[in-house]
């Protein structure tokens, strides 16, 4: 009994369980940096990789419970980035031991890859008070999101080994399209002070094109996938159609607690006349809820272009070890 008990627990593959912890983990940290640009709270402690001169991990829990609203989200941005951090080394030494896939090694490869440069990122943001780098800080954030969420969907056991491809290639299209946009509203929410009125209205331009792109693509994907596409694909493609439709709605709101109702639609009515911060609590659940539905799209896109078979050329991996399976 001992015996069978220990070679089922040596068997057991925990490289998705990490996985989905992984990105439960990412999902709460991209939401709490998504929290320190609304409020302009990047700042807020001026050194690191210490916090106030104490050891990241050693500052005083009363100080940061206790303290000022901006240091309690950044503190806990620093402390969420390291808890990742180490999160994905454990799936890299999980992926390690199984018998993953080479897609799924490589991906794991790519986390790791992804979160030290993110950390460095956030480091030199800090360090350089720089908005270039916070730009492109925020960019990296989905794109390790979207990372894990392939993982924890190519590592799923409940996955079947072959999805039928859909002939469209919407679901790939809309991953690529979803990222993008996120892109774009990064750099509208890391504006400097003397942003130029013509690059404004460019980075607002871009933003709407992208917001009609997804919500094409969207639709596409459903039609497509409710034509020929799996049951899962079909239940996540309408899941997606679902919550474009109430990003369209945040992204308004979001616009009208950043800088109003324009009075008319000449371009001038669309330069922003103060900075991009959360002037109510409504406004700061408006403008955060954007960006984070923003990332739900972005992730439920990528296990969407997977399960229709959009990204081929994937296996997905077994439970066990080859020679070690057990009814």
């Amino acid at each position: 009994m001992g015996t069978s008990t220990s070679m089922t627990s040596r068997s057991i593959n925990w490289t998705h369980p990490v996985a989905c912890l992984l990105v439960a983990v990412t999902a709460v940290l991209l939401s709490f940096g998504a929290l320190v640009t609304t409020y302009e709270a990047a700042m807020a402690v001026p050194d690191w990789p210490a916090t106030y001169g104490h050891n990241m991990f050693l500052f005083p829990l009363g100080e940061w419970l206790g303290g000022p609203w901006d240091l309690f989200l950044e503190h806990g941005h620093r402390l969420l980035g390291a808890l990742t951090g180490i999160v994905t080394l454990a799936l890299a030494a999980c992926a390690a031991r199984s018998a993953a896939s080479p897609a799924v090694r490589w991906l794991v490869v790519a986390a790791v890859a992804l979160v030290i440069l993110q950390g460095a990122l956030g480091g030199a943001r800090v360090l350089l008070d720089d908005k270039t780098v916070a730009k492109v800080h925020a960019c990296t954030g989905p794109l390790f999101f979207a990372v894990a969420v392939a993982i924890a969907t190519l590592t799923s056991r409940g996955a079947d080994g072959g999805p039928r491809a859909v002939a469209s290639r919407a679901p790939v299209l809309l991953l690529v399209a979803s990222y993008l946009q996120l892109v774009a509203g990064a750099q509208l929410r890391h504006l400097d002070a003397g942003v130029e009125p013509a690059t404004f209205h460019g980075l607002v331009g871009l933003h709407i094109l992208g917001a009609v792109a997804v919500t094409v693509l969207a639709a596409v994907s459903v039609a497509a996938i409710n034509t020929d596409g799996p049951a899962a694909a079909r239940r996540w493609a309408l899941g997606i159609a679902g919550l474009v439709a109430v990003q369209l709605v945040l992204g308004a709101g979001a616009w009208v607690a950043n800088w109003g109702v324009p009075g008319d639609l000449v371009p001038e009515a669309w330069m922003p006349a103060r900075p991009l911060v959360a002037r109510s609590v409504w406004s700061a659940a408006v403008v955060t809820g954007h960006v984070v539905l923003g990332m739900m799209i972005l992730g439920a896109s990528v296990v969407l272009a997977i399960e229709a078979g959009g990204l081929r050329g994937h296996a997905r991996p077994t439970t066990v070890a080859p020679g070690r399976a057990f009814a």
